[in-house]
């Protein structure tokens, strides 16, 4: 019996526990053998997470693919797995030891230290995955896999070592991300643009071989800059090629100021004319592009700051090289300050000095580590890189011939303009936790890179026996005796970016390198569903890694999902406190709501704006849907084992067998091609409308009338018609559509592992085989499912007479909303210049049109009465006599102000719209909100010239 109200909380958990129990969701299964494979990696969520409204969106769809895909009846993978994370993860248990005044990493020590962070990740690590199962994801959960488990760490030693030999990963000094807080290279990922309002210091570099006046101008060279305390680190001036004003210049040097070391002014595109003075300074050691430009012109690279952003001037050989004898006053002055108190001590020297021509307001986007909150450092530093670029050829190759396909397509132009201009990948952090990198170094600094110490040692030995730096019998004691190797072979401190352990995760988590049957059957993945702001830093890294070891691209389709905003069209940010919380969203409305809110509003290339009342509303339908299941129960609507829905008789049920089909074939099309809305929509529109409003109404009669034929059959259909709406609606609200399959008919089998709705028509020996083929695991027997196809009945004469009955009660409907007519007040019909088949249909169904039209009577005439509202109904008119029911004169006043009231609201939108200054610095959201206010009164707009064109008619 199905309970009286709809409690989500009653039923998730319950739910949650019954298909753990019949082991719903392994791969595998013993009767899907056979069947093709169909499998999905989730996007690892890092182990230090919780479930917020980008990981409900992402699962979500996932989610619904996998359902989809297990009820058509494939072998279904959706292998799950969290990312070790590491700064995020190595911060988290710092934090955690100063907050109980626990002894810090460093006195720990490395070994000590990772020992807590698996206590740690052994005891909180698994929130995340929690969450996910409220959410109702159906992973094969026996298959979780962990970035840093024995398996993955073997594939990602394995790989590192395999790209050293082929010359692919190598150690080079190159600018980094640094986080001087964090004391390691970050990603591009880890590093947020704040915009900053600072200053544009304009500079005069003297030119050598003139008397530096600041009232000569010919005498310097002007450049403009926010970074004044790296200019002592200065090795270049540059100016574009074509920049009149220095042409004479190029070639000639300049002498840094207070430094006094002479650096070349370069012709360089890098500069350009109009910004500043068109000059800029180059610092290759503290900037990208400065970076790029000297090494097109040979520039020398002087760091000027150590690891903690501070000033290391003394003692740095770099800066020192080429300064004149006796010019240390100002390195011992400067050395070991901040970075931003040396920038006023620079500035203040420079303006001592007449170096300093103006300074400007500039407001600019400064970057900042997202985790440590410091401005980020361009820091000049030996690491690990991989040769991204020769990677990045196959993976390019793939998305070109189809191979891999991007949804939606735009996404591939974004794709393939950061491949184009790849970039060597940093791969090394400064970290303790993460994937130790396999390198070890010699004596002199030479380099063993191996899959283990044992390895890494027996090739040094080797080496410096050979090179007689060693004998052989000490390369003997120290192979033997680790004590007497010790300090002799060092291993590489620094670990892996987390990025490359999770460019392996198609296949690492299939078992590779082992050659295992999972890998074989599983690989490559069918779909990577993901959002676009990881394309450059996951997906693209999956190709190429997908494609230089396993040979074949790890996934043939990328589908892009957009972001979820809060209602106005915002991101969530902690800061802005919009930040809405899926977890107290599941507590308020359930899973299924917000799962449906998600997919509903998931359409190609748009963000979500996501409101509680939105899902306030998805949870109507779904209390929607349990009445009409209470609805169906308390008429005794059950299923019969021979069932045939196209063998019905009754116009009504073979109306609903025709539009369940339509549904069907609209959900299942939607869904294959990754338009979630349109299928959330379909059967939404196929629940609430057709089958409540109109099925249920027009079958009431019937169910409520005497025992007999038309009886039992209607009560039958409306059963097989609840239970094809609880198999299309299952891949969007599992939860409560398994709980009803259970108990409307007190089923054993399980709706999560159910045939999608087949074609009207098989056979009962088919219909029993699929029962079979559904039953709790442990009663499997071992056979395949039958193919099944998506249902194509159709009855064009059922869809006529019902459809002209619902288009006509929505029309009398609209008509007297538009008038204002109360409820309570009847009109009458009249059916003008009526067809044989309207006069056949007419009486048939009169009695349910008046009471659901609220009509006094039903009559046909040739022509429309005088003072009547005509309506045109499936090419025929019905006519609405409202003369004395509705003042009409006082009506078209009424609806003339309100079209007065919508153009108004339109042009207010529209000057707001064509002011280029509005929308250029109002933010994105306020944009958007505007033109959608646009739309509502367009549509508005065009009620009201519909309604008063009626009105006119009937005046006239």
């Amino acid at each position: 019996m199905i309970e009286k109200n709809y409690q989500p909380a009653d039923i998730e958990e319950r739910m949650a526990r019954l298909w753990e129990d019949a082991g719903a969701f392994k791969a595998g299964r013993p009767e899907r053998r056979d069947a093709a494979p169909f499998t999905i990696v989730i996007p690892p969520p890092n182990v230090t997470g919780s479930l917020h409204m980008g990981h409900a969106l992402n699962n979500t769809l996932q989610d619904i693919l996998c359902r989809f895909e297990r009820m058509r009846g494939r072998d279904v993978l959706w292998q799950p797995g969290t990312d070790h994370a590491g700064i995020a993860t190595q911060m988290v248990v710092e934090r955690q030891l100063i907050e109980r005044q626990q002894p810090t990493r460093r006195d720990l020590g490395r070994d000590r230290f990772l020992e807590r962070v698996w206590q740690w990740k052994a005891e909180s690590g698994g929130i995340i995955v929690n969450q996910l199962k409220r959410l109702g994801a159906s992973c094969d959960w026996s298959r979780e896999r962990f970035t840093m488990d024995e398996g993955l760490s073997r594939a990602v030693v394995k790989v590192f070592v395999e790209l050293h030999r082929q010359g692919l990963i190598y150690k080079d000094k190159r600018l980094v991300n640094w986080d001087p807080k964090l004391l390691t290279a970050i990603s591009d990922l880890e590093v947020q643009q704040i915009e900053v309002k600072g200053s544009l210091w304009y500079l005069r570099y003297p030119i050598e071989g003139k008397t530096f006046s600041p009232d000569d101008s010919t005498s310097f060279i002007v450049v403009a800059t926010t970074r004044p305390e790296t200019m002592l680190g200065d090795t270049g001036v540059a100016v574009h090629p074509d920049d009149e004003r220095y042409q004479d210049l190029v070639g000639k040097h300049v002498i840094l100021p207070l430094v006094g070391r002479r650096i070349p002014i370069v012709a360089d595109e890098y500069s350009d004319p109009e910004k500043g003075s068109g000059a800029v300074k180059i610092t290759p050691a503290h900037d990208f592009n400065d970076f790029e430009v000297g090494r097109r012109h040979n520039l020398s690279q002087i760091s000027v700051l150590d690891k903690e952003a501070n000033l290391a001037l003394v003692g740095n050989e770099d800066y020192l090289r080429g300064l004149p004898e006796g010019s240390t006053e100002l390195a011992e002055e400067l050395n070991g300050l901040d970075r931003f108190a040396a920038r006023k001590k620079i500035v203040a020297r420079m303006e001592d000095f007449g170096f300093l021509e103006r300074i400007e307001p500039n407001t600019h986007m400064v970057p900042h580590g997202d985790r440590s909150g410091v401005v980020i450092e361009p820091y000049l530093t030996d690491q690990w890189y991989v040769d991204a670029k020769t990677l990045a050829q196959p993976a390019m190759a793939a998305v070109r011939n189809g191979t891999t396909s991007f949804v939606p397509k735009n996404w591939e132009k974004t794709y393939f303009e950061w491949m184009e201009n790849i970039q060597p990948w940093c791969v090394s952090r400064q970290l303790w936790w993460g994937h130790q990198i396999p390198a070890w170094y010699g004596p002199d600094g030479k380099v063993f890179v191996a899959e283990t110490e044992e390895e890494a040692v027996s090739n040094a030995l080797g080496y410096y026996v050979e090179q007689e730096v060693i004998t052989v019998e000490q390369g003997r004691e120290m192979a033997l005796d680790r004590n007497k190797r010790a300090g002799f072979i060092t291993r590489d401190e620094d670990v892996l970016d987390t990025w490359f352990s999770s460019a392996l995760w198609p296949f690492s988590t299939l078992g590779w390198p082992d050659h295992t049957p999972e890998l074989k059957r599983y690989y490559p993945t069918d779909v990577l569903v993901t959002g676009f702001d990881i394309i450059f830093f996951w997906v693209a890294r999956m190709m190429m890694m997908g494609l230089h070891f396993m040979k074949e691209a790890p996934f043939s389709t990328v589908y892009i999902h957009a972001l979820v905003r809060d209602e106005k069209g915002a991101k969530m940010s902690k800061s802005k406190g919009n930040v809405i919380d899926p977890l107290h969203i599941i507590d308020e409305y359930g899973a299924d709501a917000l799962r449906f809110t998600l997919s509903a509003m998931a359409a190609q290339g748009r963000d979500i704006k996501l409101a509680a009342s939105r899902v306030e509303g998805y949870r109507n339908f779904a209390t929607k849907l349990w009445n009409a299941c209470r609805f169906a129960e308390m008429n005794a609507c059950t299923l019969l084992p021979d069932f045939d829905p196209t063998k019905t008789e009754q116009t009504l049920n073979r109306w609903i067998a025709h539009e369940t089909s339509r549904a069907t074939r609209e959900v299942t099309e939607a869904i294959e091609a990754y338009r979630f809305n349109d299928a959330a929509g379909a059967i939404y529109r196929f629940v609430w409308n057709v089958y409540c409003d109109w099925y249920l109404e027009l079958a009431k009669p019937v169910l409520t009338g005497e025992e007999g034929a038309a009886k039992a059959e209607t009560r039958a259909t409306v059963a097989w018609a609840r239970d094809e709406i609880l198999k299309l609606l299952h891949p969007f609200m599992p939860f409560i559509t398994e709980e009803l399959w259970a108990v409307t008919a007190k089923r054993d089998s399980l709706l999560a592992l159910a045939p999608w709705p087949r074609k009207a028509g098989l056979s009962p020996e088919q219909v029993a085989m699929m029962a079979l083929a559904v039953s709790p695991v442990e009663q499997l027997p071992t056979l395949a499912l039958p193919v099944i196809d998506t249902a194509e009945f159709v009855d064009p004469a059922a869809e006529a007479e019902i459809g002209w009955v619902v288009d006509l009660v929505t029309a009398i409907r609209s008509v007297r909303a538009e008038m204002n007519i109360p409820p309570a007040r009847l009109t009458a019909l009249v059916l003008s210049g009526a067809s044989a088949e309207t006069r056949d249909r007419a009486p048939r169904w009169s009695e349910v049109i008046k009471r659901m039209a609220r009509l006094s009577e039903i009559s046909f005439a040739e022509k429309a009465p005088e003072g009547s509202v005509q309506l045109l109904v499936r090419g025929e008119v019905a006519s609405l006599p409202l003369k004395g029911v509705v003042d009409l004169s006082a009506e078209k006043v009424r609806l003339e102000k309100e079209l007065a009231k919508a153009d108004a609201d339109i042009n207010r939108v529209d000057a707001k719209l064509a002011n280029e200054k509005f929308v250029a610095n109002a933010p994105e959201e306020v944009v958007d909100e505007e033109k959608e206010k646009r739309e509502a009164a367009v549509a508005r707009k065009a009620k009201i010239l519909e309604a008063l064109k009626r009105l006119k008619s009937a005046s006239s």
